[in-house]
């Protein structure tokens, strides 16, 4: 039987697995690593590897989230809305989902219309030992030199205008990055 990771002990406690909705928190916590975040992951459908480096250039938005995360629920859609506003300026956005049981994802990316390129993270391994992830929803702004420059706990409306800020802000750097 496989025991449950510090990220889930912490979900549990906070009752995101019972499927309850958290409070939004105070939103951004501010960033986070010199270096270029180097991860791979698999692609959903299909498997077939990601690599976060694949993305240099571009300035990328990485949401992690989970089809039990009602919260995450309500962020996919706001996330999809900025994908649309800035892809032509070289924003990424890619849906990290950390669930098990890839059987759910169908019906959940049906139901709720995801569009968005879903990767995948089952056991949330990647997403506790590299992302450090207490909570979800969680999203990670990356500029176009692959480090991490922005870092957003919980999920509220209230947030666009500060993600739009700090989209606009990486957007108008230099390609070559820092």
């Amino acid at each position: 039987m496989r025991r449950a990771g510090p990220c889930v002990i912490l979900l549990a406690l906070c009752g995101c697995l019972k499927r309850e909705v958290l409070p939004p928190l105070a939103g951004p916590v501010q960033a986070v690593a010199a270096e270029p975040l180097s991860l791979t992951v698999p692609r959903y459908p299909g498997g077939a590897p990601f690599e976060l480096a694949s993305e240099r250039g571009n300035v990328v938005l990485l949401d992690v989230w989970a089809t039990w995360c009602e919260p995450c629920v309500e962020a996919l859609p706001m996330y999809a809305a900025l994908q649309a506003q800035y892809a032509a300026r070289g924003l990424k956005v890619y849906a990290l989902n950390v669930d098990d049981d890839e059987s759910e994802l169908p019906g959940f990316l049906s139901r709720h219309g995801v569009t968005l390129p879903v990767l995948r993270d089952p056991g949330v391994t990647l997403s506790e030992k590299l992302l450090k992830v207490r909570m979800m929803p969680t999203s990670f702004l990356v500029d176009r030199a692959g480090v991490v420059r922005h870092v957003h706990e919980g999920f509220a409306e209230e947030f666009l205008p500060r993600y739009q800020q700090e989209i606009e802000q990486l957007l108008a750097e230099p390609a070559k990055g820092r």
